[in-house]
């Protein structure tokens, strides 16, 4: 036999099927427990299980002045968006004035933060000139450190001194 590759040989005929009587009519067979599904026996003896194809029935017709739900639903929900829109601009209105004074309120906390972060250190700077005793007349001492480093090469050893004055 041939490989599925290889082209079957010409000289050799095909094998074809026995011409059958179409005398006997298709049976079919009870169902297989799936919906659906049902199996048939072809007039040469062999019995075929597979889908059925059930017509799908119409759609039942809505009678001529009916209203569909999706209708009535929106009809229903109408006055309730539209009462809910009114109650919230009324109470808008009158919650009003104290948003702006909350809005005010906000704005003066953010300018105290502001003017806090601003004075802090400049109070505190001048809380420290006037303990140590300088100021802007240059009256007070100021100290003097002085450092003598030295080191050999690049990763020698640093030698130093440190001398206050």
């Amino acid at each position: 036999m041939p490989y599925p590759e290889q082209h079957p040989d010409p000289r050799r005929p095909l094998p074809r099927p026995l011409p059958t009587a179409p005398s006997a009519p298709l049976a079919t067979t009870g169902p297989t427990g799936l919906a659906a599904v049902q199996s048939v026996q072809l007039p040469d003896g062999r019995i075929v299980t597979g889908y059925t194809l059930a017509p799908v029935p119409p759609a039942p017709a809505r009678p001529v002045g009916s209203v569909p739900a999706w209708a009535k639903t929106t009809a229903l929900l109408a006055p309730t968006v539209g009462g809910g829109t009114a109650a919230a601009g009324i109470g808008l209105s009158y919650a009003a004035p104290g948003l702006i004074a909350m809005s005010h309120a906000l704005w003066s906390a953010a300018a105290l933060v502001v003017a806090a972060v601003i004075a802090v250190p400049v109070l505190l700077r001048t809380a420290r000139r006037a303990a140590t005793g300088t100021g802007s007349s240059g009256s007070g001492a100021t100290t003097h450190i002085t450092q003598n480093i030295t080191a050999n090469g690049l990763f020698g050893r640093a030698n130093g001194t440190i001398n206050p004055h």
